[in-house]
């Protein structure tokens, strides 16, 4: 089975790609996609739909995974990532793949084996599960976490 992870953002959209067979994960492909900060919004979201759309198309995943939302203590911030996250999961739907949606705690906790994990905790066991895999980036590395979690999940 192929595994979509996806991590949300307008700035920086992380994806990874990793393949399951039994309790066995690898990886296939991850990456970022970035967006100018002073395109207008439309175009932004288009870019992101676009770039997940052409990610989706050329790896065929069998479902994607995705970090629930959360409230940032700036409402600006948390809506831009909710449209962030509509882009993304547009992408999603127009292929008509199925999203799983999980709580960054969960996510930390089936990677390290703690919710409290951090960035550099979860990094360091993503070279441990998925080892000599080139990673592109801190948000490629969450996509990653997600989509692994996601199999750990069933």
């Amino acid at each position: 089975m192929l595994i979509l992870g996806l991590d949300p953002s307008l700035s920086c959209t992380g994806w990874g790609l990793i393949r399951t067979e039994g309790s066995r994960i690898s990886h296939i492909a991850n990456g970022q996609v970035k967006t100018d900060a002073k395109a207008p919004m439309a175009q932004r979201l288009d870019h992101l739909h676009a770039a997940i759309a052409a990610v989706i198309a050329t790896y065929a995943p069998d479902r994607a995974a995705a970090e629930e939302v959360f409230a940032n203590k700036n409402p600006q911030s948390t809506l831009k990532l909710a449209q962030a996250r509509g882009a993304v999961l547009a992408a999603c739907g127009a292929a008509n793949l199925e999203v799983r949606e999980h709580a960054a705690r969960l996510v930390k906790k089936a990677v390290v084996g703690t919710g409290g994990a951090d960035k550099t905790q979860v990094q360091a066991m993503l070279k441990v599960l998925l080892p000599g895999a080139p990673i592109e980036g801190a948000d490629a590395a969450d996509a990653l976490a997600v989509a692994i979690a996601d199999a750990n999940l069933g």
